[in-house]
């Protein structure tokens, strides 16, 4: 059994599915090495131009998988030599979905807790169902969420995050939304209809531009306002001397649909 399933939809859009539903989707060293590998994979595939995330089962993804996490207790170091290689193992994953050059779209049903919610907030975009809900609650176990904190606080403002690590209650999907997590809420069940068709209206779009983008993005975000500006001007000019560019603007201005070349 595969524990990060994947698919193609059409030729644009790729589909990744955290398969353990059994173990909530829990994120053991396993998955994780699992879902480094497909992002490796997929970054190096110029065909695709949107990414998916979704899951099996009721749980998107309950975070790290515990039982694994204790076992290790007993090893000669009290496990400090495993903690540390899951801890890392999850932050390449999280930093590469944020480094991936496709955009990635979270499609969420049922809950995500702790690095579950981290997994969340480290996607691109959010489509939550309504019945959809959000949990850091490392706090009620005495081990704080603080590596989801990272992704958190880059996604929501501080006062939000903070909220949700210190008191690590359920937050359903309108208030996440509210909160920043989400991007749109849908009905139950649909989530993943609702991500696709985001996804193939990003594709729909000249896929320099979106790699361009993305990475500007993610430069200038935690950069000053001087440094932001520059770095933002620096894609920008990038991105006019890009053929698409030429041929969107020559488009616009001739009132017709560009055709894209992708480079």
């Amino acid at each position: 059994m595969s524990l990060v399933e994947y698919h193609l939809d059409g030729d644009a859009i790729g589909v990744l599915t955290l398969n353990r539903p059994v173990a909530r989707n829990s994120l053991s060293l396993d998955m994780l090495e699992a879902l480094q590998e497909r992002l490796d994979r997929i970054a190096k595939d110029p065909a695709i131009r949107c990414i998916v995330v979704a899951a099996k089962g009721p749980v998107f993804c309950a975070g790290h998988d515990l039982k694994e996490l204790t076992a290790h207790r007993g090893d000669s170091d009290a496990g400090r030599a495993f903690f540390t290689q899951t801890m890392d193992a999850c932050g390449r994953v999280m930093r590469g979905i944020a480094e991936l050059p496709q955009p990635v779209i979270a499609a969420v049903e049922g809950v995500a807790t702790a690095a579950g919610a981290q997994l969340v907030a480290s996607c691109d975009l959010v489509v939550a169902a309504a019945s959809a809900r959000f949990c850091t609650p490392g706090v009620d176990i005495g081990l704080f969420c603080t590596t989801p904190g990272v992704a958190l606080a880059r996604t929501m403002s501080r006062k939000h995050a903070m909220e949700m690590l210190l008191l690590g209650e359920m937050i359903p999907a309108a208030e996440a939304h509210r909160m920043g997590l989400v991007n749109r809420v849908v009905p139950p069940g649909e989530a993943f209809a609702a991500a696709l068709g985001l996804a193939r209206r990003i594709a729909d779009r000249s896929a320099i531009a979106l790699r361009m983008g993305k990475r500007g993005f993610h430069q200038h975000v935690p950069q000053g306002l001087a440094d932001a500006y520059a770095r933002a001007g620096q894609v920008m000019v990038e991105n006019l001397l890009a053929e698409d560019a030429a041929e969107g603007i020559q488009a616009f201005l001739g009132k017709r649909p560009p055709t894209w070349r992708h480079r």
